[in-house]
């Protein structure tokens, strides 16, 4: 098959043809129909993960079609439509029994702890756990567009965020993960402020339901701009980004007893980013992450994607090949454009 591949952390990547996956015996194989760009491939690429084994192949954010299954698989069969949480659990530990196989003590990661869909064809682990069915009309590119940043996303605002109608809710950064925030916040019947360094970002934003932007690269104080217009701070608030001064921002803009949402990765140099502890001990803050979405908390995402409450497809990009996936990982070391870009030429 042909596949995207790096032989070094951060030297340029190459289309090679390798061979192609066989499932183990609780896996699948699926052909490969979209799969997203996303900054944490950039991150794995840059020699941020230590799961990673070279040579490699990236790629997380997947949808497609299985042609081949394990022989332990009893619920998929050649043919099913699916896409599956860029966090598979193996299913049998304290966590995932607890329900939280998003943070599962055997994860199982495509493009991370194995290859991944940067090409033809990716096998996939714990696939029973694990695979999403998807609805007959949804498009390939909108389900890969949903694997990472918009599931995680999903999680951060409904679970972990635990956002109410009327709230008001920061979101620090528009990229993939942000514009998805912001989406599902204002559906769940908050007041979302967007706060970005681009106008163009901004604009997007208030289009897909942000009450109010701020410009950080002309706002001289960002914390102080979202305590003027809540009259006080946010109840919830998240980093999307993943950068020392969006989480302390995040964090310094809530008001007394609210919760803070991590998402934004903080690695390489930026892994151990400060905070204000005097105010998270005097105001009774609450500090969480999101760590991807469980494979059975799809079903509430995509009813409300199904009633027309949540519009991913509003938020795929780019559309490109295979061959320009190289590059365009590369690329995102910088900010990355509005949307979610998406391989969907193989």
């Amino acid at each position: 098959m042909k596949a995207v591949v790096f032989e070094k952390f951060g030297e340029a990547p190459t289309i090679q043809t390798v061979p192609d996956p066989k499932p183990a015996a609780d896996g699948v194989v699926i052909k490969v129909e979209a799969t997203g760009l996303c900054r944490s491939d950039w991150h794995g690429w840059m020699g941020h993960d230590d799961d990673i084994r070279l040579p490699h192949v990236p790629g997380h954010e997947l949808a497609g079609v299985v042609v081949a299954a394990g022989k332990r698989v009893t619920h998929w069969k050649a043919g099913d439509r699916v896409t599956v949480p860029f966090v598979g659990g193996c299913g049998h530990c304290f966590e995932c029994t607890s329900g939280n196989h998003q943070v599962c003590e055997h994860q199982f990661q495509p493009g991370f702890t194995a290859w991944g869909s940067f090409a033809e064809y990716v096998a996939i682990d714990f696939a029973d756990t694990n695979l999403v069915r998807l609805p007959e009309e949804m498009e390939f590119a909108t389900a890969a567009s949903l694997g990472c940043r918009f599931v995680t996303s999903f999680r951060a605002i409904v679970d972990q965020g635990r956002v109410k109608p009327g709230e008001w809710v920061a979101v620090h950064g528009c990229g993939g993960v942000g514009l998805s925030a912001i989406m599902i916040a204002s559906a769940m019947g908050a007041n979302v402020i967007a706060i970005d360094l681009t106008d163009e970002k901004l604009e997007f934003a208030r289009k897909i339901g942000a009450v109010a932007t701020i410009n950080a690269s002309t706002t001289p104080n960002v914390v102080k701009a979202v305590k003027q217009l809540t009259n006080g701070g946010v109840h919830m608030s998240m980093d999307a980004l993943g950068h020392p001064t969006t989480s302390f921002n995040s964090i310094s803009n809530l008001r007394r007893r609210g919760r803070h949402v991590q998402v934004g990765l903080m690695l390489g140099d930026h892994a151990k980013a400060a905070v204000p502890m005097s105010k998270i001990i005097a105001f009774e803050l609450e500090i969480l992450g999101s760590h991807g979405m469980q494979a059975y908390r799809y079903q509430a995402m995509m009813e409300m994607i199904r009633t027309g409450k949540l519009k991913p497809e509003l938020l795929v990009g780019k559309k490109i090949s295979l061959d320009e996936a190289p590059a365009a990982l590369m690329a995102m070391g910088g900010f990355e454009g509005i949307g979610i870009g998406v391989v969907t030429k193989f």
